[in-house]
């Protein structure tokens, strides 16, 4: 008979005493193994004194598999297990099993379980990879031990290491795809992401599979790796496992990711402390990615050389390159393992030919370990090498391959060695909500950005941009200022400014032209101009392009800059990009080469034009000749100025009947610029408009990209917002009804402004939060009042500045919403009547910082 099902409360508690006697030995003397493996041991004697305790059957066997089986439990992982059975009926499994599992539960194991025969078992490996990998790390712990070592020998003699490999290295580069083939995310996955935990127990498990070894001492005495390699592997894997456990314990829970939350305690508990200069959290970090550097790069190098031994055939010369260089199947391999020490130039050689050589896609194990070992060879000297620096310049100068071999340059340290700035952002953490990446990553996403434009299967992407680099001369100066744009963060001071004196030197020490290193100088110290022109400025105002015009002085310039402007937006976050700030950007392009081919932004000539494009699409829509009229006669030039002729056109189609409503008039259509969802309010102006309005929105979950409010002369407001929904499902047709007869209804009733819902700040916003900043002052006019806010971004934000502006009557003429990331910086125009008053503008100030709080 087996035991009674409900837990033993000695055996819980003996475990409880064990598992806390262990971490508390952890957190004195910090030995990871000794933990892992004693949380193991400690499972494992609860197991057995289970199995006992519960009298299982003779022919049963319970096995431990994966990480448990391996030996090693993190304090808060899954313990896995396999119940190996004889055929067992169903009544016995139900019998047996069932209240065996629940009682491992009752006495605080944490189990994931699996109940097979060795059929089964050999028939589930077949069919799922997963499962072939778990049962490869078995090991017994109760039961019977013929039936255990059966299914050994026969999951052994049906494991074929070679399609095991192969499995396991798809697997890996769609586990490496997920995480964006980047160690360097500001949250990574210590143990998923690429250089994480999981690459390292990869390895073994191919080497297991392949009778190669399996530890890393069998491997370096199998010749896989070198002492060097050996030392530098223990290290690195050492510092993930402790840094897995703490974030176990820290979070008291299974928890494998490096979450903002988390990372200030993490870096505390290993000793990091905060500095003048840096957080703790970004010491941390750092440490973190310069250990997935090294382990991606060991990693490298051990799949290539496992690879050679499991398929020795294909691993000949391909063809020899020159006398130092060869490819073998698609690698480059150097000849002879000294070569980088005797002939440091061979070192940027190795990368030019990556670039050059058709059909190269990498470099070979041999060669990587000889980069790996070379490393005191790029040194001082190294750099000052004329040839060296002939060679790096020709790099970035090639028609292809430019992003690929900066990438490789960067995973084996030699672009950090040879630009010994860019060493300085490797791992550099942005705390500014707005980049996802790390500087070094960023920047080399931002050159990825420049070359796609130059190829031809990515036109499709920006057409415009594909145009215009198509036709500029030198496009490589673009990839050198790409380079220098943000290398100088992290440094104190203005990265631009910083980053310019670098880039200076670089040119110079490299024999580049005069005019193009005033470009690339000049791009470094301005590549945030345009972005913040485009997206804080007025642009329909002749002066602001006019200015902006004198700024670039010519169109080589405005083009690099352009370019330059959207690769960085495009390289800082997925989620930063949209259609509207690309329109934003391209018409200030165009209109800023107007100016620069000599013509004189004259508001009067635009306004012509505009209206006669306008009226040619009414005619389209059928518009009575001279219907227009009614409603133009109402608006000023601004409007014409503000508006497309599309959105004019658009507008006044459905307003020329309407001009004198007495009821509100609420049209809403798919955006014609991308994803959205354009709205157009027509009704007598009333003050807390613009809020009541924002207040809808923010309630329904759309977030307003750009906002234009106008007021005709005979007192009715024509606003227009341009709307995104980031979690809609559906297609924003679905929603145009609902959105219309919904807006209506709330401005005919014109109820009392709802307070507004203090939202709470996102998670990552909560790690690193924004002081909130408000700047209100009048234009060069005095006739209008500009408002800048910043602050963390969050429900409810635009509705509660709104409602300040209403309660104080204060109206909105233009609202530019800009979020980056976790963060806003919207500009509002205001009329600038009330604001005169310099006590009212106090208040104003006041209660918006109060407002922006979260």
């Amino acid at each position: 008979m087996h035991a009674r099902a409900h837990a033993p409360s000695p055996l819980r508690q003996a475990l409880k005493d064990r598992k806390a006697e262990l971490v508390e030995r952890f957190s004195t003397h910090g030995k990871i193994d000794v933990l892992l493996h004693g949380l193991c041991h400690a499972v494992d004697r609860s197991m057995r004194e289970a199995w006992a305790e519960y009298g299982m059957p003779d022919d049963f066997a319970l096995v431990a598999v994966g990480g448990y089986g391996r030996g090693e439990l993190y304090p808060y992982s899954d313990v896995d297990i396999l119940l190996l059975h004889r055929n067992a009926e169903d009544e016995a499994l139900i019998q047996h099993v069932e209240p065996f599992i629940g009682f491992l539960w009752d006495i605080g194991v944490e189990i994931g379980s699996s109940v097979r025969t060795v059929d089964e078992c050999i028939s589930e490996a077949h069919a799922d990879i997963t499962v072939q990998t778990s049962l490869l790390e078995s090991r017994l712990l109760a039961g019977n031990q013929a039936l255990f070592d059966e299914f050994q020998q026969r999951f052994s003699a049906d494991l074929d290491p070679l399609a095991f490999f192969r499995s396991k290295q798809l697997e890996i580069r769609q586990r490496h795809a997920k995480y964006q083939d980047t160690p360097y995310s500001l949250e990574p996955n210590c143990k998923e992401s690429p250089g994480g935990l999981r690459d390292l127990q990869v390895i073994l498990w191919m080497t297991k599979a392949a009778g190669l070894g399996n530890s890393w001492t069998e491997l370096s005495a199998r010749d896989l790796l070198t002492d060097r390699e050996l030392k530098e592997l223990r290290r690195n894997e050492q510092f993930l496992k402790g840094l897995r456990a703490r974030l176990h314990l820290l979070a008291r829970r299974r928890q494998d990711v490096l979450v903002f939350d988390l990372q200030t305690a993490l870096a505390q508990s290993l000793g990091f402390e905060a500095t003048t200069t840096k957080r703790a959290s970004e010491q941390l970090m750092r440490r973190y990615y310069w250990a997935a550097k090294a382990v991606t790069q060991l990693n490298t190098v051990l799949l290539l050389n496992v690879e050679a031994r499991l398929f020795p055939q294909t691993s000949g010369v391909t063809r020899v390159i020159n006398e130092r260089f060869v490819e073998k199947q698609g690698m480059i391999e150097i000849v002879d393992d000294g070569l980088y020490e005797r002939h440091p130039n061979a070192i940027l050689e190795t990368f030019l030919l990556y670039e050059q050589v058709v059909g190269v896609k990498g470099l070979s194990a041999r060669t990587l370990r000889a980069l790996y070992n070379a490393r005191e060879s790029m040194n001082a000297q190294w750099r000052s090498d004329p040839e060296n620096r002939r060679t790096f310049l020709e790099i970035l100068q090639q028609p292809q391959g430019i992003t690929h071999a900066l990438r490789l340059m960067n995973q084996t340290s030699v672009l950090g060695r040879y630009l010994i700035n860019f060493r300085r952002v490797v791992g550099q953490m942005q705390h500014d909500l707005y980049h996802v990446y790390t500087v070094d990553q960023h920047i080399l996403m931002v050159v990825r950005n420049i070359r796609r434009f130059a190829v031809a299967e990515h036109t499709h992407e920006y057409p415009f941009c594909s145009q215009l680099i198509a036709n500029f001369d030198r496009p490589w100066v673009l990839t050198i200022a790409a380079l220098f744009h943000d290398i100088a963060k992290g440094r104190g001071g203005d990265h631009s400014t910083l980053g310019m004196v670098d880039a200076r030197t670089f040119c110079t020490r490299h024999g580049i032209s005069k005019e193009d290193t005033e470009l690339i100088v000049w791009l470094v110290g301005e590549h945030l101009t345009m972005s913040t022109v485009a997206q804080k400025q007025d642009t329909t105002d002749p002066e602001v392009i006019r200015r902006f015009a004198e700024k670039v002085e010519n169109e080589r310039r405005l083009t690099a800059l352009y370019l330059l402007t959207v690769a960085d937006i495009r390289g800082t976050s997925p989620k930063v990009w949209n259609a509207w700030k690309g329109k934003l950007l391209e018409d200030l392009y165009r209109l800023t080469l107007q100016v620069l081919g000599g013509a004189n932004p004259d508001p009067h000539s635009q306004l012509k034009t505009r209206k006669e494009e306008a009226l040619g699409l009414l005619r389209l829509y059928t518009v009575p000749e001279r219907a227009q009229e009614a409603l133009w006669n109402t608006l000023d030039v601004a409007y014409f100025l503000r508006n497309d002729p599309a959105d004019v056109a658009w507008q006044t189609r459905h307003l020329w009947r309407h001009v004198d409503s007495a009821s509100p008039i609420v049209k809403a259509r798919p955006s014609p610029i991308g994803e959205g969802l354009q709205v157009l309010v027509y009704v007598r102006d009333q003050v807390d408009l613009f809020a009541r309005i924002c207040g809808y929105f923010e309630r329904k979950g759309l977030s307003i990209l750009d906002a234009k409010v106008h007021t005709t002369s005979h007192g009715f407001a024509l606003d227009s917002f341009l709307l995104t929904d980031p979690g809609l499902d559906t297609s924003y047709r679905d929603i145009i009804n609902l959105v219309e007869s919904e807006l209506v209804s709330l401005l005919t009733k014109a109820e009392p402004l709802a307070e507004p819902n203090k939202g709470r700040l996102p998670r990552r916003s909560r790690s690193f939060p924004v002081t909130p900043r408000v700047d209100l002052r009048p234009d060069e006019r005095g006739q209008y009042y500009l408002l800048s806010v910043s602050a963390n971004d969050r429900t409810g934000l635009l509705y509660a500045v709104a409602r300040v502006l209403a309660r104080h009557g204060v109206s909105v003429r233009t609202a530019r919403i800009n979020t980056l990331g976790e963060r806003v910086e919207d500009t509002f125009l205001l009329d600038g009547s009330r604001l005169q008053d310099s006590r009212l503008q106090i208040a104003v100030e006041t209660e918006l910082l109060e407002a922006l709080e979260p």
